[in-house]
C-alpha cells in the first residue's frame, strides 16, 4: 500500500494561504485532506449550534475547492486518534500536517493525544503557523517585529493540483445540538468572506473608525470578517494584503478611508496579540492572569443575576438590547462587547468564568485566544490594564441617541419617551403598567453597584504584595517593541483595554 500524507484541517478552512496544504503537496505523496467532526467538542459549554452551522457551511465550500484541485475533503466523525488509526490501516500515513492551533483547553488536550499517537506510530506530525502567533515564546520583547515579519510575507497561492487517494470521502454530518435560535447568523464559507472583504474595503468601510462604536452603524460599517478569521475561511495575512493594496490606491493619506483602514489594521494586529496570550499561558482560560485576584468575586454566581443578564432581562434597557441582539445575530460591536462584559463583572459582580461560556456560545466568531484574555481584562483581573466600569445608561444615550436600537430589541419599551428610555423606572406615567409586568425593574442600582465594585477592585490592586505578580504579567503578556526591565515597579500596559477585538 502506498504511503500518504494526512492534512488535518481544524481552524484553517481554506485552500489559499494555507501553509500546511502547500507543505503537504510538496512532500510528493498522495494527500488525504481530513476534517474530523468531534461530537465531544461540540458538547462543550463554550461551543454552540450556531458555530457548528457556520463551520458546516464552510466545509461544504472547502470540499468543493479541494475537489477542484483533485482531492476532495474527507469527513469523519468521532475521536480524532481513532479516525487517524482507521485511516492508517488502509492508507498508511507517513506524514501528518496541520496548522498551529491556539484553541481551548479541550483542543489543547486533544492535540497532545494526537502527538502521542503520532510518536507511537512513528509518524512525523508537522504543525505550521498561519498567523503571527509564536509558539514557545518566553516573553514579548520585540514580538511586534516578529509578527510583522510573518504578516508582510505574501499570501501563499493555492496549489495547482493535489494528488488524491481512493479513500471514501464520507458525508458532512448533521449534529444534534442544544437548541440555539440565531435567525440573523452570518453565513459560513470562503465566498462570503471574500464578498465581505471586498464590500468593506470599497464601500462599507469608509466610516469604520467613527461608526464601529455604535451597535447600529457598526453592524454595517465593521468588516464582519470575525467568524471567517476565527474559523480560517480567510487568513489574516490575506486581509492585511488586501487592505494594504486598497490603502495604496487611496487619493489622500488624511481621508476618512485612510484613517479607517489604519484603525482596521490595528485590530487585525490585536487579534494576534490576544491569541498570543493564550498560546503563552493556556491556564488563563480558567485561572486569573494575576493570581492576586482569585477569590475576589464569588465562585458560585448569583444564578438569578446570571440568568437575567443572559436573557437580556436585567431591567437596564441598553444592556438588555445588546444581549438580545447578540443572541439573535451571533455578533456584537466592540464597545458593546466591552460594556456587557463589564456590567456582568462589576455591576452584577459575577466571576468571568461564570458568564464567559455564555458569551462564547453566543458569539459565532468565538476565538478562545481572544475571548478569555479579553474577559479577564474587562473584569479587571489582569493587574496591568486600566479598570473601565461602564455606565450602561450613559452608553445608551451616547451610542443609541435616537433609541432605535433599544426599541428594536426591547419592544416592551416602544412607548416609553426617549427621555426615559434608558431609565424607564423614572417614567411616572407608565411605571405602574411597565415595570415587572411587560419589562423588569432593574436588578441592581447602577451607581451603587459600580461604586461597590470599584472599591473592591482598587482595594485589591493597591496591596503591595500584588506588584511582583503584576511585573510577571507585564513581562509575559504586555505588547511592546522594546525589552522590559525586570526590576522595579511594573508599569500598566498601554494595550488598548476597552476593545473586545473580535468584531473587527
Amino acid at each position: 500500500m502506498q504511503q500518504t500524507t494526512v492534512l488535518w484541517f481544524k481552524r484553517d478552512l481554506r485552500v489559499h494561504d494555507n501553509p500546511a496544504l502547500v507543505r503537504a503537496v510538496s512532500l510528493g505523496l498522495p494527500v488525504i485532506p481530513l476534517f474530523v467532526v468531534e461530537p465531544d467538542y461540540w458538547a462543550l459549554p463554550d461551543t454552540s449550534a450556531r458555530q457548528w452551522a457556520f463551520v458546516r457551511e464552510s466545509l461544504i465550500e472547502l470540499r468543493r475547492d479541494l475537489a477542484c484541485l483533485g482531492a476532495p475533503l474527507v469527513l469523519r466523525r468521532g475521536e480524532i486518534t481513532q479516525q487517524l488509526e482507521d485511516i492508517h490501516k488502509t492508507h498508511p500515513v507517513a506524514h501528518l500536517l496541520s496548522h498551529e492551533e491556539t484553541g481551548n483547553a479541550w483542543t489543547f488536550t486533544r492535540d497532545k493525544a494526537v502527538g502521542a499517537w503520532a510518536r507511537a506510530m512513528g509518524i512525523e506530525w508537522t504543525e505550521l503557523p498561519q498567523t503571527g502567533v509564536i509558539r514557545r515564546l518566553s516573553h514579548r520583547d520585540r514580538w511586534t517585529a516578529h509578527r510583522q515579519t510573518f504578516t508582510n510575507q505574501p499570501p501563499l497561492d493555492a496549489p495547482q493540483a493535489v494528488q488524491g487517494t481512493d479513500i471514501d470521502i464520507g458525508d458532512i454530518p448533521d449534529l444534534t445540538l442544544a437548541s440555539d435560535t440565531c435567525p440573523e447568523r452570518q453565513t459560513g464559507g470562503r465566498s462570503h468572506a471574500q464578498a465581505l472583504l471586498h464590500s468593506f474595503l470599497h464601500t462599507r468601510g469608509e466610516p469604520y473608525r467613527y461608526a464601529m462604536s455604535s451597535p447600529l452603524a457598526g453592524e454595517h460599517a465593521c468588516s464582519r470578517l470575525s467568524p471567517h478569521l476565527a474559523f480560517g475561511t480567510i487568513s489574516g495575512r490575506e486581509v492585511h494584503y488586501a487592505k494594504a493594496a486598497r490603502a495604496q490606491a487611496l487619493p489622500t493619506a488624511g481621508s476618512n478611508w485612510a484613517k479607517s483602514l489604519r484603525s482596521f489594521e490595528a485590530r487585525i494586529a490585536w487579534r494576534d496579540h490576544f491569541v498570543q496570550k493564550l498560546e503563552d499561558e493556556p491556564a488563563i482560560e480558567y485561572r486569573c492572569m494575576h493570581p492576586g485576584f482569585e477569590g475576589m468575586r464569588p465562585t458560585t454566581p448569583d444564578a438569578s443575576r446570571l440568568y437575567a443578564w443572559e436573557q437580556g432581562e436585567t431591567g437596564l434597557p441598553f444592556v438588555d438590547a445588546c444581549m438580545r441582539y447578540t443572541r439573535a445575530t451571533g455578533w456584537l460591536n466592540f464597545r458593546m462587547r466591552s460594556m456587557v462584559t463589564a456590567i456582568a463583572a462589576y455591576h452584577l459582580w459575577l466571576d468571568w468564568r461564570s458568564f464567559g461560556p455564555t458569551l462564547a456560545r453566543y458569539f459565532t466568531d468565538y476565538e478562545p485566544g481572544i475571548h478569555w484574555s479579553q474577559l479577564q481584562m474587562q473584569s479587571g483581573v489582569t493587574g496591568m490594564n486600566t479598570i473601565r466600569i461602564y455606565n450602561p445608561i450613559k452608553q445608551g444615550h451616547d451610542q443609541d441617541p435616537t433609541g432605535a436600537f433599544t426599541r428594536r430589541w426591547c419592544p416592551e419599551l416602544r412607548d416609553v419617551p426617549l427621555a426615559h428610555l434608558q431609565t424607564p423606572w423614572t417614567w411616572s406615567d407608565g411605571r405602574a403598567t411597565l415595570l415587572d409586568h411587560t419589562y423588569p425593574a432593574p436588578i441592581v442600582d447602577v451607581a451603587n453597584a459600580a461604586r461597590a465594585a470599584k472599591t473592591a477592585v482598587f482595594e485589591r490592586r493597591k496591596d503591595p504584595a500584588m506588584r511582583a505578580h503584576t511585573a510577571r504579567v507585564v513581562h509575559k503578556h504586555a505588547s511592546r517593541k522594546r525589552p522590559t526591565k525586570r526590576r522595579g515597579t511594573a508599569k500598566r500596559s498601554k494595550t488598548p483595554s476597552q476593545q473586545l477585538s473580535l468584531d473587527l
